[in-house]
């Protein structure tokens, strides 16, 4: 059995090519991702045993979405095949002051019909050590919402350490019930969380001192978030640790980037990135998740794990697609203080 499982929907990524808008040619680029799946695969590509739990339609859009994830070295014995479609997004990247769109079309999918009962818990956590999920699933129906409160509890009732990206999407609560009434449940039973700034004031209705926190400006106030990691930490006493991420959008090519953590030993701030000409930022969050999550798991002290996953989600910037194919190597070579870019022979 794999030791470190996520759990949430696949999709399939339809992309207008380059950064034209929908249908300015008639063509798409068709690939697979989503959080959770992308946070899989990061895990595996930094060679940790990495599995998926999940549900796909049996048909040739679901085994080929099976075979991608396979091709990473994902363990996808535990995706159940079931339900008549698989959930689809949308992507058309922006540039310059335009920014990216998302367009969701995933109801009814087979991940979103899927309800308590359809997962054998006990089964699927023998021999596993971690449990990743994020905000994105409890979103897309109230079934899926039911069925993830019942994994963290269950992840947790086995022995496993719990991580959650908070993720807030607002395209997706559509079902009767705000963010903050699902989430601050599902929060209770997670030991790690992971989050930018909008999913905490958004998903659990926590805010720092002063107020809402603009991220429009291009700027940021390290101090808010310092406060509002020590208010997650009060509020949620299960946390351990509490990551939120640091994005400067200057324009849709242009972010700084940055991280912080605190956990029992204090307030953790990592280096600063000053990324342009980005490729493709959709997965970032992602792959910092799954930085974090390897570096908890492979460094001696919780600064150094800021630091990797932090470095691995910038140079994911860097990478067409939902997936980080960023080796650790690479992610070190950063941690290092090598951003040159010059060719490797």
């Amino acid at each position: 059995m794999s030791e470190y499982l996520s759990f949430g929907e696949i999709m399939l990524r339809l992309k207008s090519p380059a950064h034209e808008r929908f249908f300015q040619s008639p063509q798409l680029e068709a690939t697979f991702g989503g959080g959770e799946a992308n946070v899989a695969v990061a895990l595996a590509n930094f060679g940790l045993d990495s599995g998926f739990v999940s549900v796909l339609p049996d048909n040739d859009i679901g085994a080929a979405a099976i075979r991608e994830l396979r091709g990473f070295g994902v363990d996808t014995r535990h995706v159940r095949r079931a339900g008549e479609r698989m959930g689809i997004y949308f992507l058309e990247t922006g540039a310059n002051q335009r920014g990216s769109k998302v367009i969701y079309d995933r109801a009814g999918s087979a991940m979103a019909q899927a309800r308590v009962g359809d997962f054998d818990w006990k089964a699927i956590f023998q021999g596993s050590r971690w449990f990743h999920i994020t905000g994105i699933t409890p979103a897309i129906s109230a079934s899926a919402a039911e069925l993830s409160l019942q994994s963290v509890k269950a992840a947790r009732e086995y022995g496993l350490t719990v991580s959650c990206d908070f993720n807030y999407r607002g395209n997706l609560w559509k079902y009767g019930k705000k963010a903050p009434e699902v989430m601050t449940e599902l929060v209770k039973h997670v030991d790690v969380g992971i989050a930018n700034e909008e999913d905490c004031q958004k998903s659990l209705g926590v805010q720092a001192d002063g107020g809402h926190m603009d991220v429009t400006g291009g700027e940021l106030d390290v101090g808010k978030y310092e406060q509002l990691s020590s208010k997650m930490l009060q509020l949620y006493p299960n946390l351990t640790v509490m990551a939120i991420t640091l994005r400067e959008s200057k324009s849709a090519d242009a972010n700084g980037w940055s991280a912080c953590l605190r956990d029992s030993d204090g307030f953790h701030m990592s280096r600063h990135y000053e990324i342009s000409d980005i490729i493709d930022r959709v997965g970032g969050g992602d792959s910092f998740a799954s930085g974090l999550i390897y570096g908890l798991n492979t460094y001696p002290d919780h600064s150094t794990a800021l630091e990797f996953a932090v470095a691995a989600s910038c140079l994911k910037h860097s990478v067409p697609g939902d997936f980080n194919r960023v080796s650790v190597a690479e992610a070190e070579k950063l941690m290092g203080g090598d951003a040159s870019g010059r060719v490797s022979r």
